[in-house]
């Protein structure tokens, strides 16, 4: 069943076109990733098809009855409401319906009021409205969000965004519009939210940054780019492989332009004499010809900002403690920093990540101990608040002021110019003002402000929020090659696994722990200690029993056995792919960065499928 069919969709802002010609159908329980550059039209293309902004050309059907809910990137609340009013401010039908019956209660009865309340009862009891707040209340339960007398003003970005994919959960939908649903949530949380949608074939077109998110749960990719929608079935790791079959393609097909264009060029220079006398329309297949050449980018380069040199202490930090409105939030931690440690903080949100940024940062002191930094420590602070006030001035003039020179590696240095197009920012962009720039462009140009510095070490305070995905690996290849420390609170997993190989872990008990292994190493180990937990209490229940000889495999173990061939299969072509992808110089360096995790992640899953199959077929022997 079709939900959602759009045809020949066009949306022009600010006088600059978006995206034209855009035509795709939904089916119901499919979930589709939505990816572009930062202001190529993903946020305006969600409010097209929810019906919140109108389109120039083109046109929306629906499946009858369909209901709707989006999930924006800018929560809209009331600070002095509750979070149980909060519910109540949605416009889904469902809530819409309660709201009306309950301020009817309110009003003094008439028989035209008593007979809609009747009315509004049925309807309520048919669409099961009655049990929204029920629903409501059981998904911040599970999501350890607050409860539901809390004011929304005390809440964190975190807390509010686990209030608002709450109420959109309570509410029945048929599909849901997620942008940047990841953004200001836990890992934890995020996890939970992956299980939720697969698990319940929710309908959603989704825009984020997570590739993780996106592998998991994604079925299908649309890409918008150059002001064109590409679709791509099959998950995240798949489109990599299928756009670079695509820039391959292209490639090929612009090559075969330039060979056909060079001969009509030098057909046009033999003077109108040597032509034949009817060539308007060779002229003008010229021209088509001239006009259907692509600009190609220059291609991204490896580069780093010189860092500033460190002297040998960095930043040491002993028995630091910090507390809030009378609550413990860190307890005694300790940590002397290294050269060029890379260390990622994991836990959930208020378990004082972004407090412990602060304290190094010196944005706030601490309660008890001490934090000494290095006499030639330089930090650089990327926090989570928009620190661009002036958004009058350019984006030329902003970076100027900072840094008219840029020292990328020793002796060599480019221009505040140049130093914005490494980091996506065309030259068309450079006189524009900062208030005319998206909400993620405006993110990256501050996190290019602060790299432009030339710190030594790197505080990150969720760097991936609001960037594309483009971006994300273009601040990966500079932290690869950054000669300082970086400390990183993020909840994008690929993020933390590119670029950090310790981790700082926040407990529930307010003391920090220490892993000296990258997130999905750490996460793989928690996984296995919880497996090996499950097996010794089931090895002492079995244990208890009398013992009972049993051979070969049980009935579910055969169908195991035959379904794990078919993915030990799948996954040495998949890896074969990935393989032959390594040795194509066309593949840019984002993109392999992208398929060697995903290269490795089918290594491990494969070296796991063999174990397996190799015990099922002993057992099978017997």
């Amino acid at each position: 069943m079709v939900v959602i069919s759009v045809n020949n969709l066009e949306k022009t802002l600010k006088d600059s076109p978006l995206f034209s010609n855009v035509t795709f159908a939904v089916e119901k329980g499919t979930r589709i990733g939505l990816i572009g550059q930062n202001g190529c039209g993903k946020s305006t293309l969600l409010k097209l098809l929810d019906g919140s902004m109108e389109s120039d050309e083109g046109t929306i059907s629906y499946a009858k009855d369909i209901l709707i809910s989006t999930l924006s990137q800018r929560i809209d609340i009331d600070e002095k409401m509750s979070v149980r009013d909060f519910l109540y401010t949605s416009i889904h039908p469902h809530i819409t319906l309660l709201n009306r019956y309950n301020y009817l209660l309110k009003q003094k009865e008439t028989p035209k009021s008593h007979k809609e309340i009747l009315h509004l009862q049925h309807l309520i009891e048919e669409v099961d409205a009655w049990h929204i707040l029920n629903r409501y209340e059981s998904f911040l339960s599970e999501l350890n969000g607050p409860s539901l007398d809390t004011l929304m003003g005390t809440l964190s970005g975190g807390g509010v965004k686990k209030v608002a994919v709450s109420r959109l959960f309570a509410a029945k939908n048929d599909l849901v519009f997620l942008d940047e649903i990841t953004n200001h949530l836990d890992i934890q949380t995020i996890k939970w939210i992956e299980n939720y949608l697969v698990s319940n074939s929710i309908t959603a077109m989704i825009v984020t940054h997570d590739r993780y998110f996106l592998e998991n749960v994604c079925q299908t990719i649309f890409e918008l780019d150059g002001g064109s929608l590409y679709s791509y079935p099959g998950s995240y790791s798949t489109y990599l492989i299928r756009r670079e079959e695509r820039y391959a393609a292209q490639k090929a097909e612009q090559e075969k332009i330039k060979s056909i264009l060079r001969v009509e060029l030098k057909w046009l220079q033999r003077g109108p004499r040597a032509r034949a006398t009817k060539d308007s329309g060779r002229i003008d297949r010229i021209a088509a010809l001239q006009e259907s050449i692509v600009v190609q980018e220059a291609p991204r380069k490896d580069f780093t900002s010189l860092a500033v040199k460190s002297s040998k202490k960095i930043v040491d930090i002993e028995n630091v403690s910090k507390w809030y409105d009378g609550k413990k939030v860190i307890d005694n931690f300790s940590h002397s920093f290294l050269p060029m440690e890379r260390v990622g903080l994991i836990g959930e949100n208020g378990s004082g990540k972004s407090t412990l940024l602060d304290l190094i940062a010196k944005e706030i002191e601490c309660d008890e101990g001490t934090i000494e930094r290095g006499f030639h420590t330089h930090i650089g602070y990327y926090d989570q608040v928009d620190a661009l006030i002036n958004f009058s001035t350019t984006v030329l003039d902003f970076m100027s002021d900072i840094a008219p020179l840029i020292y990328i590696e020793k002796g060599v240095s480019v221009s505040a110019a140049k130093f914005l197009e490494l980091f996506g920012f065309p030259i068309s962009l450079h006189r524009q003002p900062i208030s005319l720039l998206s909400g993620g462009e405006r993110r990256r140009l501050y996190l290019i402000s602060i790299l432009a510095k030339s710190p030594n070490f790197l505080l990150l305070d969720e760097p991936t929020n609001d960037l594309d995905i483009d971006t994300i690996g273009q601040l990966e290849l500079f932290l690869s090659n950054f000669e300082g420390c970086v400390l990183i609170a993020s909840h994008d997993r690929a993020f933390l696994d590119s670029s950090c190989d310790t981790l700082f872990i926040f407990e529930e008990d307010k003391e920090i722990s220490k892993s000296p292994y990258s997130y999905s190493e750490w996460e793989q180990r928690g996984e296995e200690e919880k497996a090996s937990k499950k097996d010794e209490i089931i090895k002492e229940k079995v244990d208890s029993r009398p013992k009972r000889e049993t051979k070969g495999l049980t009935f579910k173990e055969k169908k195991e056995l035959e379904k794990i061939t078919d993915t030990i299969a799948s996954l040495e072509k998949e890896i074969a792919s990935l393989e032959a992808s390594f040795s194509d110089p066309s593949i840019d360096p984002l993109a392999m960065r992208d398929f060697t995790m995903r290269y490795k992640e089918s290594q491990k899953e494969l070296e796991v499928s063999l174990l397996r199959w190799e015990y099922l077929e002993e057992k099978n022997l017997e």
